[in-house]
This record gives structure tokens, sequence and C-alpha cells, in this order.
């Protein structure tokens, strides 16, 4: 099936893929709420059990150091499950726990296998095979970039639970986690049975790129030549401005007074050939950010990126190795599949 035969499938229907990218992180302790808000840019004092937001890690700089999501667990103290990157797991970890000082709590890894469920009959697909989705039945969600919901499943008990992740896409995404690889093998031949599509890594992050959602390490990067900062990727939802103190909180607060930085996360429609990525974009001759990831459907061209405020706002022509970008926001998927 090609990939544009599985984007339909998720624009009509419902479809699934093993998650392997993913790993989660549990806090615990007496001081884990107090600590852990004062390390991630978003309020995590006030979720509720089976809240979750997005968040960034900063360094005193205010640069990015990895990006999450972390979610509430039931019961008293609370305790938290912080979803991340396999490829950042670590270095977040270590991240953190060079701050655990004199604060009773406790940083520990938990294996789990995981299934993602998406697409425009995704609630409707787990309902059929009696897996609680994450609010009562008869209740379909919507999408939320602010807040994400997690639900311990009655039916495989407290072990296995689903998740709908903070999301500014359209569609609705689920994520089934258990540590038993069997309840996630017995949820897959539940969906085909179903008519679910299996869809492959090229189509969801052709899926990724078309809902414009950046990825850690790709579009968001800490490395010697770039070092982002929160409100360049345009993930504002990851971010809250009145939870008080946290570790880059200066920065932050300092970039909102002022009102803008000098260059925006945003996508973009090409004209020419699938560039190599990363390409550099330019405009009037002078360099004006950054194209990092891409994909061709059909003879559509979508790719991902950063270019300066001022060319974007006067509409300057920015070109790449191969080709031209403009600027666009795609909010319906019908006409690219």
């Amino acid at each position: 099936m090609t990939t544009q035969a599985q984007l339909d499938a998720i624009l009509h229907g419902a479809a699934f893929a093993p998650i392997t990218d993913r790993a989660f992180l549990r806090v615990t302790g007496a001081d884990a709420t107090r600590w852990l808000n004062g390390m991630v840019t978003n309020n995590i004092k006030d979720l509720a059990p089976g809240e979750g937001n997005y968040n960034f890690l900063l360094n005193a700089q205010g640069r990015i150091q990895g990006d999450c999501t972390i979610y509430r667990e039931s019961g008293e103290p609370p305790t938290y499950l912080l979803e991340t990157g396999n490829s950042q797991l670590e270095t977040v970890r270590q991240t953190l726990d060079r701050f655990i000082i004199m604060d009773d709590v406790e940083l520990s890894r938990i294996s789990t296998s995981g299934l993602l469920i998406v697409g425009n009959k995704a609630y409707e697909m787990l309902c059929d095979a009696q897996l609680p989705p994450t609010v009562r039945p008869g209740e379909k969600p919507q999408p939320s970039p602010l807040l994400g919901h997690m639900h311990w499943s009655a039916l495989l008990g407290r072990k296995s639970w689903t998740v709908q992740p903070p999301s500014m896409a359209d569609r609705l995404h689920y994520e089934f986690w258990s540590p038993e690889p069997s309840d996630v093998t017995e949820l897959r031949t539940k969906l085909l049975l179903l008519d679910a599509v299996e869809v492959s890594p090229e189509t969801l992050e052709s899926l990724r790129i078309l809902e414009g959602r950046p990825k850690y390490g790709t579009d968001i990067r800490n490395t010697d030549t770039h070092k982002d900062l929160p409100q360049e990727t345009a993930q504002t939802h990851a971010l809250h401005f009145a939870k008080g103190c946290y570790l880059g909180q200066e920065i932050v607060e300092r970039i909102r007074s002022r009102g803008q930085v000098h260059r925006i996360f945003t996508q973009f429609r090409l004209t020419g050939t699938l560039p190599n990525l990363p390409a550099p974009l330019e405009a009037n001759g002078k360099p004006a950010g950054e194209l990092t990831s891409a994909i061709q459907i059909g003879d559509d061209l979508i790719a991902l990126g950063y270019a300066r405020r001022e060319a974007l706002e006067t509409h300057q022509t920015l070109t790449y190795p191969g080709g031209t970008a403009a600027q666009t926001h795609i909010s319906n998927l019908t006409s690219h599949i």
C-alpha cells in the first residue's frame, strides 16, 4: 500500500503502527510536584490525575535541551510519567538527575511496548476493540494543544494505559502502552479484524510534516551549531507564563516581553526538487533560514523549517538549492492525498 493510500486510511478511517521511538521515566517522591514544576516550561503542578501537557527542558540560557509530555498518574502523593524520545531519554534523565540535590525525588525508567492508533475514526475503533479511550463512552474527544489525557485500562488492569497526547492536529492520536508485549499483540489483532490499516514509519513521517509537528533532534536541535529557543519553535502550548520560576524562565520571559524572536518555525510548500537536508534558505541573496524536514507526496513537496520573521512578513522570495519555498499551512489533507 502506498503512502498516499495509507494517509487516506488515516483521513477517512483509522490506522495503527508500533511505537518504537518513545520511552518513559516515572517521577516519584514527596517533592516530585514542586521539583518537576521547577524543571520544565509548562505548569504540571495543576495537572489533575490523568491529565498531561507538553514541555521543554531548558538550560540557564533558555536553550532547549529536550522535550517531553508529562502525565500525572492517579494516587497520592502525585507521581508523573514523562514520555520522550528514545534518543533523548538518557540525556533527559541525566539533565534532570543533576538537579536532584536535597529533594525527595526518584527517577526510574519503565519498560513498555506501545501501539499508535491514529485517524478521524480512531476513537470509534478503540471503542469497537473494547479498549476504553481517554473519555467516557459517548463523549468523543477533540484534539487539544494544551492537555493530553491518560486512561488506565479496566479491561487489562492498571498495568496498561491509553494516552491521547496534546495535539494541534485535526486528527485524533492515541497511544496504547503496556509492559506486556502480548497486550499490544492482542490489540493489533483486534484492530486488523476491524479493518484498521497498519501504516509504515514513512507514512507517519509524512503525516507529521503535513500536520506541521516539529521533531526533536531533526527540527528542534541542541548542537554546536543550533541551539533553539522555545519561542522560535512556535510551540507556544509548551510554555506557561504564570507558573513561577523554572530553569531558563528568565530568558523565556525576556523574549515574551520584547514581543518576538528573529526567526520562526513554519511549514513550507516547495517548488523545485526535494532538498538535501538541512537545506539553507536565502532571501535577496542573504541567509534567511533553513529547511529541516521535507517530503514528496504525489506532485506536492512539503517541508518544515525556520525562516527569518522579516522575510515572511514582507513576503520575500525564499530560495533553497533546487527551488523556492513559500510559507503555507495545510489545514485540510484531502487535496494532498
